[in-house]
């Protein structure tokens, strides 16, 4: 009688498929960590009003009634020429007052204090009476910044690009979906006709709704991009049980599909900062530049982590392979029950 193999419980076959993902593991830990609030930004607006005066839009993250701790120093010699007015609405705190800085606050400094102890990044953008706008965003190492004259289109175009880039790399719901999309593409032309796929239809409905054309409500769309990655993390998960989906088919309609509401969820980001009036056109492109670079620069570094660890001789279990599409899974689920509860928030 022939002996029959048992299937091995181990196996260093699939040692790739599970190692190439593990950025997908170290992503999730940070999200199950924190709420899917830590990731919006602080907004600090000064709008030029007056011969050195300025009307003051501070918001910043809330949960209920209770409020991020961090607040605007401004510099020595600064007056408030209102009370700040505050209310709570849709997620954040929200500050309105004017200021008057004898001689304006061209080449001063200001600080957040606070901010090394949150978890949130500060967006601050400064505009002036003749239309040029300046954007910076501040961090818990970086927590103070010098309000500058007016900057060039070069300026503004650098400021739009750095902020695309560090929209993207802090997204991390949109990094998930890119991260399941290749979690079942395979071969360096899918892979690149996919991600073209995604940016061309982000990009549509980016410029489409910063320019005001397309009005989608917010908390709706950020809903389904959440449901976008529980459904791309099922595709994975039929696939790897012989059953390939839509994704694996042709998985550039499935990119250009989501990647449409994907644009809403970037245009939502960018309305927070807004646009420069003298230089729209250029601040949109280079944002789109910026949020394509830094999605290249997240795609270049799974494939990369991938080879590298695909050289390591580890040995699995066989289960271990639906590791990362359930992690990814169930994070984009409990985003999408959160989001929905906002609806009523």
């Amino acid at each position: 009688m022939r002996k029959l193999t048992p299937i091995a419980p181990y196996s260093r076959a699939i040692a790739p498929s599970i190692l190439s993902w593990i950025s997908a593991l170290l992503l999730l830990c940070a999200t199950f960590a924190v709420s899917a609030d830590v990731f919006r930004p602080a907004y600090l607006e000064l709008r030029e009003s007056g011969p050195d005066s300025y009307d003051v839009m501070w918001k910043v993250p809330a949960q209920g009634e209770s409020k991020l701790a961090i607040e605007v120093a401004f510099p020595e010699g600064t007056e408030e020429l209102s009370a700040p007015h505050g209310l709570f609405n849709a997620g954040a705190y929200v500050e309105r007052w004017k200021i008057r800085h004898d001689g304006g606050l061209i080449g001063q400094t200001l600080h957040i204090e606070g901010i090394a102890a949150g978890v949130t990044d500060v967006i601050v953008r400064v505009e002036r009476q003749d239309g040029t706008s300046q954007v910076e965003q501040l961090s818990p190492q970086e927590s103070e910044f010098t309000v500058k004259a007016a900057s060039g289109v070069g300026d503004v175009a650098w400021s739009y690009l750095i902020l695309g880039v560090e929209h993207i790399l802090g997204g991390i719901d949109h990094l998930l979906f890119v991260l399941a999309l290749l979690l079942i593409v395979r071969g360096a032309k899918r892979i690149l006709l996919t991600i073209t796929a995604f940016t061309v239809a982000h990009s549509i409905t980016l410029v489409l709704a910063t320019l005001g054309w397309v009005h989608v409500p917010g908390p709706p769309v950020e809903a389904i991009i959440a449901l976008s990655i529980v459904f791309v993390a099922a595709e994975v998960v039929h696939g790897l049980q012989g059953k390939p989906g839509l994704t694996a088919r042709a998985p550039w309609v499935v990119a250009f599909a989501f990647g449409l509401l994907h644009g809403f969820g970037f245009a939502g980001a960018l309305a927070e900062v807004g646009l420069p009036q003298t230089a729209i056109p250029v601040a949109l492109l280079m944002f789109n530049v910026g949020v394509e670079l830094g999605q290249l620069i997240f795609v270049a570094a799974v494939l990369g982590l991938g080879a590298l660890l695909a050289r390591v001789p580890l040995r699995w279990p066989r289960w271990a392979v639906y590791l990362p599409p359930y992690a990814i899974g169930m994070v984009a689920m409990f985003w999408t029950i959160e989001r929905i509860d906002s609806f009523w928030g």
